[in-house]
C-alpha cells in the first residue's frame, strides 16, 4: 500500500501489514532512502497512527533499492538556505526519531545495505536491529563540512565514545560485524536470510503481552537517562504497577500451571 507519493506519483513510503507486525518501506531508490521532508512527515503520520493500534504488535523499518538510507536529502537541503528551514527540518527528524522510542510497539530496523548519517542515526533509534552482511554504516558529515550532530545522539546511545568518535571525525564507514560487535546491531545474517532473520525476531515478539512489552520499552528509555538509585526507585515502582496487571497475573498463573498464557493486554 503505497502512503505518500512524490510529485511524479511514485509512492516513496509503502505499508504492509500481516499477523501483527506493520512493515514500513522507505522508497525512494533513486534517492538512496534520503530522508526528505516528505518523507519524514509519512513515517511520522504512520507511526503516530501505529501508536494507539492494537493490532500492531511489531513495527519493521526497512527499504527498497541500493542502500538502507543515505541520510538527510542534500540537495533539498542546499535548495533552501535560511534558518528557519534548517531549524524546522532538524526538528522535525529528532520528533521521528523520538517517536520511534516512544510508541509503545518495538520497532526493528531491516538494514539490507549502506546506512548513512541521519540514515545511521534511522538505526540507532529503532529499539532492534537486524543487517546484512554487506551492510554498512557512516557519519560522514565531516567530509561536506557538516558534523553529524544529531545522529551522533542516537548513536552514542548505542555504542561506545571512542568508536563513535572515530566514525564522527574520520567520516569512514564500519562493515555490519563491527557495527554488530559495537553494539549498534542485534544480529548479521547473510542477505539471503535477512527476511527471515527479521520475521523469526519479530515472532518471538509478537508472541509476548502487548501490555508488557509496552511497559517495558517506556521504562527501558527512562531509566538510562536516570542516576542509578534514581532508576532503581523508577523501576521498582513500575514494576509494582506491571504485577497488578491482569498480564502479569495470568502469565505466572500459567507458568505455574505450565500452560501457556491468554494475553489480554490488560
Amino acid at each position: 500500500m503505497a502512503l505518500a507519493q512524490t510529485s511524479d506519483a511514485e509512492p516513496i513510503l509503502l505499508r504492509d501489514d500481516r499477523d501483527g507486525i506493520a512493515t514500513l518501506t522507505l522508497n525512494r531508490p533513486a534517492q538512496r532512502n534520503a530522508l526528505s521532508r516528505d518523507l519524514m512527515a509519512a513515517l511520522q503520520v504512520e507511526l503516530d497512527a501505529i501508536a494507539g493500534d492494537r493490532s500492531v504488535k511489531v513495527v519493521v523499518i526497512a527499504a527498497n533499492g541500493p542502500a538502507f538510507c543515505a541520510g538527510h536529502d542534500l540537495k533539498e537541503v542546499r535548495s533552501r538556505g535560511d534558518e528557519p528551514f534548517f531549524k524546522a527540518l532538524f526538528e522535525q527528524c529528532s520528533a521521528l526519531m523520538l517517536t520511534i522510542t516512544r510508541i509503545p510497539q518495538l520497532v526493528i530496523a531491516r538494514v539490507h545495505a549502506l546506512a548513512t548519517a541521519a540514515g545511521c542515526q534511522l538505526v540507532a533509534s529503532c529499539d532492534l536491529a537486524v543487517a546484512a552482511e554487506g551492510a554498512r554504516f557512516a557519519t560522514p558529515g565531516v567530509n561536506i563540512g557538516l558534523f553529524c550532530s544529531t545522529p551522533m545522539v542516537a548513536i552514542s546511545r548505542n555504542i561506545g565514545r571512542k568508536k563513535l568518535m572515530e566514525m564522527l571525525v574520520t567520516g569512514e564507514a564500519i562493515d555490519a560485524a563491527t557495527a554488530e560487535a559495537l553494539g549498534l546491531l542485534n544480529r548479521v545474517v547473510p542477505t539471503d536470510e535477512l527476511d527471515a532473520a527479521v520475521a523469526e525476531l519479530a515472532g518471538k515478539i509478537v508472541s509476548k503481552s502487548p501490555l508488557t512489552l509496552a511497559i517495558g520499552k517506556q521504562a527501558f528509555y527512562a531509566q538510562l537517562e536516570q542516576p542509578m538509585a534514581d532508576a532503581y526507585a523508577y523501576a521498582s515502582a513500575v514494576m509494582t504497577r506491571n504485577m497488578l496487571a491482569r498480564d502479569a497475573q495470568e502469565g505466572i498463573d500459567a507458568f505455574i500451571a505450565k500452560r501457556a498464557p491468554v494475553w489480554r493486554g490488560e
